[in-house]
């Protein structure tokens, strides 16, 4: 649910400023509003799971697809979004990726079936993949550097904040009054509006010659998608199960092999070097550890506060608040603070307060109150959050080398999207050992396990930050004197 860091392109001769104010507006408008239509598809569907999962009858591990379908195809197909754009012209794969989004938001809402439902998701995971790079792209092209692209740049992670909290209320709303299907009908006219202003506003880019690493794609997303198939089963099946084994043997051979080609493609999708320091490396595995922790937060809390305190899902969604807005605040605190404490120090600090914050909100019970049992424990979550992101980014992506910009900027999506879906499959597997009925004791006794989990990998992650990222920047700072 929570917001990405996408790729962002190595600057050009292409990047100039755009015609006037107005124009200008229109253009950030249309890139920001087609952005927002992701960031808030990847997070509206939390608040309606309990009334997806009674209207379709998915049981408590099978509903965890809805999410995994689309943050699966989404991660894995990121990196080659980003390459279509270089290849064909980012307004042209705009476009496109605005169409099938919007074609594949109609086959979500009128979904007759539950393999319907996943599979559309995931489809709707590839408009997603290749329409979030191609934004940032244009915004980069049409804004000059300096102070009107940052205040764009400031615009567009706004909004990208704002998603993903108002994705929450938003499929709240829908689903209380009307159905959680008519939240995926609003992209549809809302989709072709932007289709029509980018075709009229949004400049082309200039085509580059190259060529795919579709085999590099392709296994990425396979052998992730076989793991987490594998890992959701074994609560259904048993670890010992062929329907779990299968799966989970194809997965890691896939990405395995993933891994050699990588290393002989001449362009791959993922350079093995970005491995090659330890900084990166710790910020790459630490992120995978940190989003799968949140996405099993959003995704069990959500049901938690409908089924034990008999909320309706608009009064769920307002009940994430206390996170989002202490999120925001701090998040925008984040550079004054980066300029008086060290990274190492800001990252680990928002680690901890989150690993401590997701502890005390694993105490849920039948019996928990609001106040002191869920919203206390959020503002710990949101803080750490907002102090986490930004440095934890800036340590994935620091001392590339300029022709490996972008994809390190990819790869830490991937491992974003890619981490929340192997994560949120074992919290759920983990979660189902417990129970796997619907009363409120089982919900809130599921909740628990699975947000004990999420504190045991945030506790992880801030293992990961101080056996890595925090030696190796000390050392490098220490040759830098």
């Amino acid at each position: 649910m929570t917001t990405t860091t996408q790729h962002i392109p190595a600057r050009t001769a292409q990047d100039r400023p755009v015609g006037g104010p107005v124009h200008a507006a229109l253009i950030l408008s249309v890139i920001c509003v087609s952005y927002f239509m992701v960031i808030l598809d990847n997070s509206i569907v939390f608040t309606a799971l309990p009334q997806i999962r009674s209207a379709m009858g998915f049981s408590e591990t099978s509903l965890s697809w809805i999410t995994n379908a689309y943050v699966l195809v989404f991660g894995g197909l990121l990196l080659l979004g980003a390459r279509a754009g270089d290849l064909f012209g980012h307004r042209r794969v705009f476009v496109f990726s605005l169409v099938v989004f919007c074609l594949t938001s109609v086959l979500v809402g009128t979904a007759p079936t539950q393999w319907w439902l996943t599979a559309a998701r995931g489809l709707q995971g590839i408009g997603a993949a290749v329409l979030a790079p191609s934004a940032l792209s244009l915004l980069t092209r049409s804004f000059a550097e300096g102070r009107a692209r940052n205040r764009a740049m400031a615009v567009y992670s706004a909004v990208a904040g704002l998603g993903a909290a108002f994705g929450l209320v938003v499929g709240g709303l829908v689903a209380e009054l009307i159905s959680w299907r008519a939240g995926f009908f609003l992209n549809v006219p809302v989709g072709a509006v932007m289709i029509v202003l980018a075709l009229r506003f949004l400049p082309e880019t200039e085509r580059r010659p190259g060529r795919f690493d579709i085999a590099g794609a392709v296994l990425a997303t396979l052998g992730s998608t076989a793991l987490v198939l594998g890992i959701v089963d074994a609560a259904d099946f048993g670890w010992r199960a062929p329907w779990t084994l299968v799966p989970l043997v194809a997965g890691v051979l896939m990405l395995g092999l993933f891994v050699r080609v990588e290393g002989r493609a001449v362009r791959p999708i993922v350079p093995l070097r970005l491995f090659a320091r330890r900084e990166r490396s710790g910020a790459y595995l630490a992120r995978m550890l940190y989003m799968g922790a949140m996405m099993g937060f959003f995704f069990f809390t959500a049901q938690f506060v409908q089924s034990v305190y008999h909320w309706t899902p608009l009064q769920a969604g307002l009940a994430f608040l206390p996170m989002t807005l202490v999120n925001f605040v701090f998040a925008v605190q984040v550079p004054r603070i980066l300029d008086r404490a060290p990274r190492p120090l800001v990252l680990l600090t928002g680690v901890v307060l989150s690993a401590v914050g997701m502890a005390w909100l694993s105490r849920l019970g039948l019996h928990t109150p609001y106040l002191t049992g869920v919203a206390l424990p959020m503002v710990l979550i949101g803080a750490g959050q907002g102090l986490t992101l930004a440095p934890l980014t800036s340590s994935g992506v620091d001392g590339v080398a300029p022709a490996d910009a972008g994809a390190a900027s990819g790869l830490v999506n991937t491992v974003h999207q890619i981490g929340s879906a192997l994560s949120l499959s074992v919290l759920t597997a983990v979660a189902a050992s417990v129970s796997t009925g619907h009363t409120p004791a089982d919900i809130a006794a599921r909740s628990g396990t699975a947000l004990t989990g999420s504190a045991v990998l945030l506790a992880l992650a801030a293992v990961t930050v101080l056996a890595l990222i925090v030696p190796a920047r000390a050392t490098r700072n220490e040759r830098t004197l």
